[in-house]
């Protein structure tokens, strides 16, 4: 007997977008680029250190970097990839549904990751070594795993992964941190030891700060993949220590409603808005505390990067869980206003908007081309970002009054069902 065929795999229709997810994605996308803009136009250094800016920073710098570390640095990027663990579970809810089987659904998943892996590979090496999509797509990958746990499971599982994760990250930085501050005891050579890596950090900004001022196009990439290349190494490993429990959270909130914004009425929610608004103020106060302290240090270096590589990602834990399920009931009510729109509308091309604004701020950093690397403090580089965000809402507003979806969301929808699809609105 012959046995009736699967249905197509067919994506989901506009009209069944959840808008308060791509008015979360909006608001991330836009943070994201705040939290960046240092590493476009400065050395890797100064995205942690202030020391490594224009005449080793100014009080402002000082300033606004607390203000960064506090509300900026890893929140945006922590949402997004909540939101993305969100997305990554609806996804295969609805494949399942119109494809008529897990397995097939989590198939398709398997290759939009490894497409948007591929979409982050090129980011990296064409236009921005600070890619987050290569990371997402790995820990998307180990996310699917957890697929069909209950929420409740699945946040068990990516609080204590996330926490443990990050409290590694910390040790990692403790030592030398200790004994830059004399808490610690050094033994014979060590402090020399750490004097001479962290010169060896110095040195090796200063010749990336040559080939991004002076360089040629070419020169940057051949500075990226002799000397960067080795960052995607890193990125795997963030996908395990941050990423994956990141998602799983994500995936717990979507799972158990939260992200539809029904925290207030639910009983069964995870988190209630009274708790949600505990762990925001405990997050904040961590980071501001850690923030104050490196302050009191005078930024040295070893401290700073113990405060932002571990004691921040350790306070951004319950920040972000709180502030995932407060942001999420406020995008959930019904709301008009230009800002609403222009932030649903940029959360619907999130991901072409964060490539394309790394191809802006390329072209106005590099010295091949805008030739200001180097040359901003932090308060000048917030004007930059407001360049970006007008770029980015007038971009998302233009382009999706004539078209279904950006052009990269295209391009990875067509890739990901193997098939071109219309993109262009009718009229």
């Amino acid at each position: 007997m012959e046995q009736p065929s699967a249905p197509p795999a067919t994506p989901v229709p506009l009209q069944e977008r959840l808008v308060a997810l791509d008015l979360m994605r909006g608001i991330g996308v836009l943070g994201i680029l705040l939290a960046n803009v240092t590493a476009f136009a400065h050395v890797d250094l100064a995205y942690y250190w202030p020391g490594a800016l224009p005449d080793g920073g100014n009080v402002a710098d000082r300033w606004i970097w607390l203000a960064q570390f506090v509300a900026v640095d890893g929140k945006f990027r922590g949402l997004f990839t909540l939101l993305f663990g969100a997305g990554l579970l609806l996804f295969v809810e609805r494949a399942e549904k119109r494809m008529a089987g897990h397995a097939r659904a989590v198939r398709l998943q398997v290759r939009r990751l490894a497409l948007l892996a591929l979409i982050g590979l090129v980011h990296f090496g064409l236009l921005f070594h600070g890619d987050i999509l290569f990371t997402y797509a790995c820990g998307g990958l180990g996310a699917l795993f957890f697929l069909r746990l209950p929420a409740e499971r699945l946040l068990a599982i990516g609080l204590i992964w996330a926490l443990l994760g990050a409290g590694l990250q910390a040790m990692a930085f403790l030592a030398p941190a200790l004994a830059e501050t004399g808490h610690q005891p050094a033994a014979t050579g060590v402090a020399e030891y750490f004097a001479a890596f962290w010169q060896e950090q110095v040195d090796e900004a200063a010749a990336q700060a040559v080939v991004m001022a002076q360089g040629s196009y070419a020169d940057v990439l051949r500075y990226r993949l002799a000397e960067q290349a080795g960052l995607l190494v890193f990125y795997v490993q963030l996908a395990f220590y941050e990423t994956i429990p990141l998602i799983l959270i994500g995936m717990a909130l979507f799972r158990s409603g939260s992200f539809a914004g029904n925290t207030a009425a639910d009983s069964n929610a995870l988190v209630s808005r009274k708790a949600a608004g505990v762990l925001v103020a405990a997050g904040l106060a961590g980071n501001l505390a850690a923030g104050l302290w490196v302050m009191g240090q005078g930024f040295s270096p070893y401290v700073t990067q113990f405060a932002f590589f571990g004691l921040g990602p350790l306070a951004n834990i319950p920040l972000l869980l709180g502030g995932a399920i407060l942001l999420a009931e406020w995008a959930a009510r019904p709301r008009e206003g230009w800002l609403a729109e222009r932030l649903t509308l940029a959360g619907r091309m999130a991901l072409s908007n964060y490539v394309g604004i790394s191809l802006v701020m390329m072209l106005v950093f590099q010295g091949w081309a805008g030739g200001l690397f180097g040359t901003m403090h932090r308060a000048e580089l917030l004007l930059v970002v407001l360049l970006g965000w007008a770029l980015m809402f007038g971009f998302s507003r233009i382009w999706l009054a004539r078209f279904r979806q950006g052009p990269l969301e295209w391009l990875w929808r067509c890739g990901t069902y193997g098939r071109i699809f219309a993109n262009r609105l009718p009229g």
